[in-house]
C-alpha cells in the first residue's frame, strides 16, 4: 500500500522532507509560494493602511474563508491566542489613554476610560488580529523549501534566500533545542517547575547550552554550506516544479494594483466606507 503523503496529521508531516512531500494540487494551499506571499502581503496592507472598519474585517473574511477551504482552522487557533498580550496593551492604553478624547464613559478615581480610545483599541485590535492570522494561513499553507526555492528561482540572490530561511526557521529551532536543553536539565535532577524564583534560577543552567549549541550550529551549518556549493555561480536544479501560471502572475499583479488603488483612495477620503 503506497504512503499516504499529503497526510493532514502535523506530527506526520513534520517527519516527512518539503522536497519529498507531495506537492498538495488545487485551491489556496496549491498556489506558488510567490503568489501566496503577495496575498498575504496585500491582505495585512489593506488591514493596516485602510482607514475605518471595513479594512480589517474584509481581511478577517477572507482569511477565514481561506483557512476553512485549506483545513488548517484549528492550527490557526495558537496564532490568535499569541496575540492576546499585545492585543491587551493595546486596548488599555488606547482606551485610558487615548490623546485628545473627552467622552468619558466612566470615571474611576484618576482614571477616564473613554469611547473614542475604545473604538480605536477596537479597531487597532482587528488590525493586528487580521495580520496575525493572514501570515498564519500563509505559514501553515507554505513550505519554507519551497519558498525559498522559488525565491531563488525568481532571480533572489542566494545569501538572502539564505537569511531569509534562517530567520524563519530559527524561532522554530530555539523553542525545540531549548525544549531538549529543559528535559536533560530535569533528568539531571534540576528543578524547573515550583516556584517562580525556582523557575528564574532555573533560567541561568540553560544559558550556556543555548549558546553553545547556537555557535555550533553555524559553524555545522557553513560547513554544509562549503559542501553543497553554496557559492557556486550555476542556477540549481529544482528537484519538485512549483506551479505558476499565466492567471497568478495576473492576480499577483493584480494584488499590487489594488492594494496601491485601496490605499490612496482610503487616505484622500475618496473611498467612502465606514
Amino acid at each position: 500500500m503506497e504512503p499516504d503523503l499529503t497526510d493532514p496529521d502535523p506530527s506526520a508531516s513534520e517527519r516527512i522532507p518539503d522536497y519529498v512531500r507531495r506537492p498538495v494540487a488545487g485551491g489556496y494551499a496549491g498556489l506558488n509560494p510567490t503568489t501566496k506571499l503577495a496575498i498575504a502581503l496585500a491582505e495585512a496592507g489593506i488591514a493596516f493602511l485602510v482607514r475605518g472598519w471595513t479594512g480589517p474585517i474584509l481581511v478577517l473574511l477572507v482569511v477565514t474563508a481561506t483557512a476553512a477551504s485549506a483545513g488548517i482552522g484549528r492550527r490557526m487557533v495558537p496564532f490568535a491566542l499569541a496575540t492576546i498580550p499585545l492585543v491587551a496593551s493595546i486596548i488599555l492604553i488606547n482606551t485610558f489613554l487615548f490623546p485628545g478624547a473627552t467622552d468619558t464613559i466612566v470615571s474611576i478615581g484618576p482614571l477616564a476610560p473613554t469611547w473614542t480610545g475604545l473604538t480605536a483599541a477596537a479597531q487597532a485590535t482587528l488590525r493586528v488580529l487580521a495580520f496575525a492570522l493572514s501570515v498564519a494561513v500563509f505559514s501553515l499553507t507554505t513550505p519554507t523549501d519551497d519558498l525559498l526555492t522559488d525565491l531563488e528561482r525568481r532571480g533572489v540572490g542566494r545569501r538572502a534566500v539564505f537569511v531569509i530561511g534562517a530567520a524563519i526557521g530559527m524561532v522554530p529551532r530555539l523553542v525545540e533545542r531549548a525544549g531538549e536543553i529543559v528535559d536533560s536539565q530535569r533528568a539531571r535532577g534540576l528543578d524547573t517547575e515550583g516556584a517562580r524564583w525556582r523557575r528564574v534560577r532555573g533560567v541561568v543552567p540553560l544559558a550556556a547550552p543555548m549558546i553553545s549549541s547556537a555557535l555550533t550550529e553555524v559553524e555545522e551549518r557553513t560547513l554544509a554550506l562549503e559542501a553543497r556549493a553554496f557559492s557556486a555561480p550555476p542556477r540549481r536544479t529544482t528537484m519538485r516544479p512549483l506551479p505558476d501560471d499565466s492567471q497568478q502572475r495576473a492576480l499577483r499583479w493584480g494584488l499590487l494594483v489594488f492594494v496601491v488603488v485601496a490605499v490612496a483612495a482610503s487616505v484622500s477620503g475618496a473611498l467612502g466606507i465606514p
